[in-house]
């Protein structure tokens, strides 16, 4: 194994397992953001298609530690903004010219490295055909779909997910699909398939797509090992606004097997809802991940039941833990359901406890659900429990929103906010603390799956432990790709360990100072 300490943006080489950002640190309990007048003049556009969608994608595409930000235009082109702001200071961001991303149509959009060759790629999510762009480094891209034997189709596409199935070089992907707008109000049911894609047996790219049906117009898709067993299944969560008996899903994906849904008789238990998107954090403690599912007027916060073995029996403890955000808490339409979008868990106080941002828009002027619909912003406590502080926060936007991202925009160690709002413009939150220690964890590893997505982290802070789970997909069209990060609170110092894909044994702690960004290197196999 290999340490590297980063020197500002560089990269020294040194003789450890560890790579090393210094920043500053101290601790709260509160948190405060203050609107960015940053130079991004950006709007998702368009009609009925556009009513949902409207992404945005997180990553560092030049190298300096700073993620650059990809939007969904809808109607209108899609548009790459690069971040040129200080290290720790003001926020800015610089439209950058990228011809591949010259596109319309575009809902969402989410990166990873799906060839491994070091530099982030995009999935690009449309109504029409979908599109993989490949990184070429320095923020330039060339579009892959023949290269790589993708089959973009021409549905209305609106979720996507990766996962490294065991001893895969490349991903198997999953995309959600919508309503099928050639027969939108049929009574025979309204949703296009979903699609999964492995890769070639004989090499680089993607096999013929396998149709994942019934599809019940699904909004966000996500591979995740919900019982930490080692391999990832496939969740959905469908609009049931336009479905036909239709229900949330459960796939089981095995290496070398047909995708199957789970079923009652193993445990699986009918949910409806208009689901519109997933986050996953492990915020139990139990070391398996939560899901929480934003929906029309009741969100939902999935637990395993405490009774549920080896079996996917899920309870909802979003009541238990004031996290249902179904009603505007500030404005006009208070007494109005609201409608949740974009969602993340994310520790914005780096008190050490998980909290959730909420984008919140009515979907199109519908009378019976709030129009002044402000973002949620739930504090975690050391209860479990949730308080909404989006107004007090300054994060509370009356616009319509839908995509997202909570990401340190600046690389100082507090976590940022950025919401992509229907037919308004982007709107960028800079977190101004004061704000506790942190943590930053990168995971690299040799193979195609370099950002080892599928592995699980664990990192123990005094006398407790945080599980987390390293995914791609979820959220509502949104995606990001960066370092993992961790509140500490006022701890100084913490201990990291990983265990990574493939593997069902976790590797050795490692003991890191407080307010560093830090890369675990996987050894040779």
């Amino acid at each position: 194994m290999r340490l590297w300490t980063k020197q500002r943006f560089g990269y020294i080489a040194a003789a450890t397992a560890l790579l090393l950002l210094a920043a500053t640190g101290g601790h709260a309990q509160t948190v405060s953001f203050a609107p960015s007048a940053t130079s991004i003049d950006h709007r998702y556009e368009g009609g009925f298609p556009f009513i949902v969608g409207g992404g945005v994608a997180a990553f560092d595409c030049d190298g300096d530690g700073l993620p650059e930000l990809v939007f969904a235009g809808g109607a209108a082109t899609a548009a790459l903004y690069r971040n040129v702001s200080k290290p720790g200071g003001e926020l800015a961001f610089r439209l950058a010219p990228a011809a591949a991303l010259a596109l319309t149509e575009i809902v969402g959009a989410y990166p990873a490295d799906f060839d491994g060759d070091g530099h982030t790629d995009l999935a690009l999510l449309r109504v029409g055909e979908n599109v993989l762009l490949r990184g070429r480094g320095d923020c330039g891209f060339e579009r892959a779909n023949a290269q790589w034997g993708f089959t973009g189709g021409t549905a209305w596409s609106t979720g996507f997910t990766a996962t490294w199935e065991r001893g895969a070089p490349w991903p198997t992907i999953a995309i959600a699909n919508y309503i099928d707008r050639v027969r939108p109000d049929s009574t025979e049911g309204a949703c296009h398939n979903n699609m999964l894609m492995r890769p070639k047996a004989d090499g680089r790219g993607f096999a013929a797509p396998l149709a994942l049906s019934p599809g019940h117009c699904a909004l966000s898709i996500l591979f995740s090992d919900w019982n930490a067993s080692g391999a990832a299944d496939l969740r959905i969560s469908n609009d049931r606004q336009y479905y036909r008996d239709g229900e949330e899903q459960l796939w089981r994906i095995r290496p070398g097997a047909l995708p199957r849904r789970y079923s009652r008789g193993e445990g699986w238990q009918r949910l409806n809802i208009w689901g519109m998107g997933i986050a996953s954090r492990d915020i139990t403690g139990d070391g398996r991940p939560e899901y929480f599912l934003t929906s029309m007027a009741d969100n939902k916060l999935r637990t395993l039941a405490a009774d549920a073995g080896s079996a996917p029996t899920f309870a909802d403890i979003a009541l238990a833990r004031g996290a249902t955000a179904h009603r505007p808490t500030s404005g006009p339409d208070q007494a109005r359901p609201s409608t949740g979008w974009h969602s993340a868990f994310a520790d914005v106080n780096n008190d050490g406890h998980d909290d959730i941002f909420i984008v919140k828009g009515n979907v199109a002027a519908m009378a019976d659900f709030a129009t002044h619909d402000p973002n949620v912003l739930l504090l975690g406590t050391a209860d479990g429990r949730f308080t909404d502080t989006a107004l007090d926060a300054d994060v509370a936007s009356p616009h319509s929103g839908r995509g997202g991202a909570v990401v340190d925009l600046n690389g100082d160690g507090r976590l940022d906010i950025v919401v992509v709002n229907r037919q308004a413009p982007v709107e960028i939150w800079r977190n101004t603390g004061p704000a506790g220690n942190w943590l930053s964890v990168a995971l690299r590893q040799d193979g195609g799956n370099r950002d080892a997505i599928g592995a699980w982290i664990e990192v123990e802070v005094g006398k407790s432990r945080h599980t987390r789970e390293v995914t791609i997909g979820g959220g509502h069209a949104s995606g990001v790709s960066a370092p993992q990060h961790f509140g500490l609170g006022d701890v100084a110092e913490a201990r990291v360990r990983v265990r990574w894909p493939g593997s069902d044994v976790w590797g050795d702690w490692h003991r890191v100072d407080a307010n560093r960004r830090v890369t675990m290197v996987r050894p040779p196999r």
